[in-house]
C-alpha cells in the first residue's frame, strides 16, 4: 500500500465539492484496495502514543461555527482492534501505543476519508500524536509504521504543511492560490526536501526555511507529514497533488508515496 500525507484544510472540504475534495475523490479509487487504514490526524494530541481500538469509532465534530449539515455528517467506518494491535506491535521497540476506547475519528480523518472511500466499508484506526516527542521521534514512529504497508494497510497523515490560523485572511479562504509569500516559500522548501528525500531537513524545519516560524507556529498540523515521510521507501514514486494555498496562511499541498 502507499503512504499518504493529505492537507485537509477546512472541515467544509468534507462536504463541499471543490478542487481539493475532487482530488481526494479521484485518488481513492486509484489506490490498491486497503484491508485497513491507519490515520495520524493533527487533531488528536496526547501524552504518549494512543491508538483507537474500538469496533465502531464515533464521528467527532471537533469544530464550531460551521453549517448544521457539517455537524450532522457521519462517517460510519468500522474500527479494527486487530489493526490497532498490529500498530502497537509495530511501535513496540519505540514504546508501543496504548489502546484507546474513547476517541473515534476526528475531522482530520473523516472529512478526507469519506471522499476517498465513500462506502465507509474499510476499517479505520487513528493513531494519536505524542506531544512529548521531538520531530525525530515522530519520524521514527512513521518508519516503524511503514511495515504495515506490506500488510495491506494504508498509512495516512492528515494535517497541513503551512497552518497559521492567526494570520489567515478569511476573505480569500475559498480562493486557491491566495498565499502569502512566506507561506509559498516554506511550502516550496518542504516540497524540495520531500522530493530530495531530505528527512533531516523536514525534521529541522527552522533550518529548512527562514519562513518556518510563520508557517508552523505550532507543529500539530506539520507532524502528520513526518509520519508519512517516515513510512515511505527510497523506491517509492512521489505524487504531489492539491498544491495550492488558501487564506494566505494555509497550504493544501499533499503527497502520495508508493
Amino acid at each position: 500500500m502507499p503512504a499518504l500525507f493529505v492537507g485537509h484544510g477546512s472541515p467544509m472540504n468534507g462536504i463541499e465539492d471543490n478542487d481539493f475534495s475532487a482530488a481526494w475523490k479521484e485518488l481513492g479509487p486509484s489506490l490498491p484496495s486497503p484491508r485497513g487504514i491507519l490515520c495520524v490526524s493533527a487533531h488528536w494530541l496526547t501524552h504518549g502514543t494512543r491508538v483507537t481500538a474500538m469496533d465502531s469509532p464515533r464521528t467527532i465534530h471537533d469544530f464550531s461555527g460551521f453549517p448544521r449539515s457539517l455537524g450532522e455528517t457521519v462517517y460510519p467506518a468500522p474500527g479494527d482492534p486487530a489493526l490497532a494491535a498490529m500498530a502497537a506491535e509495530s511501535l513496540g521497540v519505540l514504546g508501543g501505543a496504548a489502546f484507546d476506547h474513547d476517541w473515534g475519528l476526528d475531522h482530520g480523518a473523516w472529512t478526507v476519508l469519506r471522499r476517498m472511500f465513500p462506502e465507509a466499508d474499510i476499517p479505520v484506526v487513528q493513531l494519536s500524536i505524542d506531544w512529548d516527542l521531538n520531530p525525530d521521534g515522530h519520524l521514527e514512529l512513521g518508519r516503524a509504521l511503514g511495515a504495515l504497508r506490506d500488510r495491506g494497510i494504508l498509512v495516512v497523515g492528515s494535517g497541513n504543511v503551512v497552518h497559521n490560523l492567526g494570520r489567515i485572511d478569511f476573505s480569500t479562504v475559498d480562493k486557491p492560490g491566495s498565499g502569502y509569500d512566506w507561506a509559498f516559500e516554506f511550502d516550496l522548501a518542504v516540497k524540495k526536501a520531500v522530493l530530495e528525500g531530505d528527512d533531516a531537513g523536514l525534521a529541522d524545519r527552522e533550518r529548512l526555511s527562514g519562513a518556518a516560524a510563520l508557517a508552523v507556529p505550532s507543529p500539530d498540523h506539520y507532524y502528520p507529514l513526518l509520519y508519512a515521510v517516515g513510512a515511505r521507501r527510497k523506491s517509492d514514486d512521489v505524487l504531489v497533488f492539491n498544491e495550492a494555498a488558501v487564506g494566505g496562511s494555509l497550504t493544501m499541498t499533499s503527497y502520495a508515496f508508493g
